[in-house]
């Protein structure tokens, strides 16, 4: 690798002296300093409350000014850097401005989802040259043209080109030197082909590869047999993938993470990973792979994070999963398990998330996680565990996150969760929890989450959320609530969702009481007696990005009004 791309970044270099001209660093930051006005009282500046610092200002009032300078050229690179990066993120940088970033030797342009991006901006990215390390155009109208005009850039070593269209094998090809690259994501890039993926052989550096989405790959894989440090491939979502594409897959000894969700891989495909020792991510959701598999995925002996859900995993077979003693992270959400299976997680004490999401289990499958003492989220919705269960949960002190929603657990279930007091996040929707079932859990203080979507939750049973005073997002959907028992959400200063609807009583009076509720981002309160009057309530939400009001007294128009008026944050709104 050159000695460009092996430099540490924000350094300056020889070629920044030459470059610069007469102009140190200390001159440059003169130089920007001539700019400014002697007091600059209107210069905004991000770190709000505290006093910004010459560099900021500096960058603020040119930002401010970006008409007058025509070429930053002359700047040490990482000023010019930074005065780049503000105007991408404040969504300042065009056409014009652009130009003025000609020669910089900028090391990082980040303009994924950037509007306006076509290929006459990349004449100005390839004049960084040497320089460039790090480049994301996702989502943008660049063409193969466009990609051409990269070849120049050797020492890049990041590449972002997802959701890129009009980018096709051709563009690919004009890549192929960019040898340095470690890092190429291509997601959902559909003109690009088996055929196309020749290019790979020639970049040998590559560590991370991400080919999500691309629906004709399917037989390209085997040019990366030879890309021996790759460490994470991503093909999610490649329908066209299958057993036979898993072969070439055999000899990289040094991939840890694959993802593959939804491909066509079975369990013959499965067998080509047999000697892929240090795998430790694998992703198979979707995949019609059965338990058989599992007698190759046992011998992974880093795997740490498994996620088999919607597959065909059934009890026939589970006994490997035994051997996964690493394991930290596994989904078998939505598979045909019953508690037969469970009986062979129990040695799984490294286990910290567990998703039986859907599954036949029940009570006495329970049992066999109460040693899985470091179990910090489970997610139980949609299965046959009820209040018995519960018992055997207990003792998982560590537990921050169950979901117990769809489940057959009672007010009197939940008293059996009382003691586990590291629970931040709590769903439980389910038509049998009412008021009481809340008086049960006022010990889990702690509570950052909380989900009563179809609870039976009157007035009475919001006298409980006092307890909880760190709530960031509750939602409390098709109970009995009033606007007496919106008083007791009113203080909870911390909340960021708060979703109401279905509250068929609420009136405007809601929209006053939480209008203290200034860190809101999302608000639901639709099929409520709502109406266009009390939206003036909602000025103070500064924050607030979605507001939905649905099948209330209140229209479009007006909600626009106060968008424009007061709600310069707000992005999603129902009804529009």
């Amino acid at each position: 690798m050159g000695g460009a791309c092996s430099r540490k970044r924000n350094v300056l270099d020889e070629d920044d002296l030459r470059r610069s001209g007469r102009f140190s660093k200390t001159g440059s930051s003169k130089w920007l300093l001539f700019s400014l006005p002697r007091c600059s009282t209107d210069v905004t500046v991000r770190r709000q409350g505290k006093c910004p610092s010459l560099m900021e200002l500096c960058v603020a009032k040119i930002r401010e000014d970006i008409k007058k300078y025509s070429s930053f050229s002359m700047l040490p690179r990482d000023i010019s850097q930074q005065i780049f990066n503000e105007l991408v993120e404040s969504h300042g940088l065009t056409d014009v401005s652009l130009a003025a970033f000609q020669d910089c030797a900028l090391q990082d342009i980040h303009l994924g989802e950037y509007p306006g991006v076509k290929d006459s901006w990349l004449s100005t990215v390839s004049s960084q040259g040497q320089s460039l390390l790090s480049l994301d155009i996702s989502c943008s109208d660049v063409t193969d043209s466009g990609l051409s005009l990269l070849k120049n850039c050797h020492n890049v070593q990041c590449l972002k080109c997802n959701y890129c269209d009009q980018i096709s094998d051709y563009g690919l090809s004009h890549i192929s030197g960019l040898s340095n690259l470690t890092s190429l994501s291509l997601k959902k890039s559909n003109a690009i082909t088996a055929e196309g993926m020749r290019v790979f052989t020639n970049l040998i550096n590559l560590v991370n590869l991400d080919l999500e989405k691309c629906l004709k790959i399917h037989g390209g894989l085997k040019y990366l047999k030879d890309l021996k440090k790759l460490e994470s491939l991503n093909i999610r979502y490649c329908n066209c993938i299958t057993d036979e594409d898993m072969e070439p897959l055999s000899g990289l000894s040094n991939l840890k993470e694959l993802q593959m969700s939804c491909c066509k891989v079975t369990d013959a495909g499965i067998a080509h990973l047999k000697g892929l020792y240090k795998i430790a991510h694998l992703n198979l959701e979707g995949c019609p792979v059965t338990a058989a598999c599992l007698d190759i995925i046992s011998g992974f002996g880093s795997l740490i994070f498994l996620n088999l859900s919607r597959c065909g995993i059934s009890d026939d077979g589970s006994e490997s999963f035994s051997g996964l003693q690493k394991l930290k992270v596994l989904n078998l959400g939505f598979n045909n398990i019953s508690d037969a299976c469970l009986v062979h997680l129990k040695d799984l004490i490294n286990l910290e998330s567990l998703n039986l999401d859907s599954c036949k289990i029940g009570d006495e499958g329970m049992l066999n996680l109460k040693g899985l003492l470091r179990l910090k989220c489970l997610e139980l919705s949609d299965t046959e565990v009820g209040s018995n269960g519960l018992s055997h949960l207990s003792g998982l002190c560590n537990l921050e996150s169950i979901n117990l929603s769809f489940t057959s657990v009672t007010d009197g279930g939940l008293r059996k969760l009382s003691g586990l007091t590291s629970i931040k996040s709590l769903n439980l929707d389910a038509r049998q929890i009412t008021d009481a079932g809340l008086t049960a859990i006022t010990s889990l203080t702690g509570l950052t989450h909380l989900d009563l979507f179809g609870a039976r939750i009157t007035d009475l049973g919001t006298n409980c959320f006092r307890y909880f005073k760190n709530l960031q997002s509750l939602e409390v959907c098709g109970g009995s609530i009033t606007d007496a028992g919106v008083k007791n959400i009113k203080d909870l200063k911390s909340l960021t969702l708060l979703n109401l609807s279905q509250n068929c009583n609420l009136t405007d009076k809601t929209l006053e009481l939480i209008s203290g509720l200034t860190a809101l981002a999302s608000l639901n309160v639709s099929n409520s007696r709502i109406t266009n009057a009390g939206l003036q309530h909602l000025k103070p939400l500064k924050n607030l990005r979605s507001l939905t009001l649905e099948s209330c007294k209140v229209t479009a128009t007006e909600i626009k009004k106060l968008q424009l008026a007061a709600l310069p944050n707000l992005i999603s709104v129902r009804p529009e």
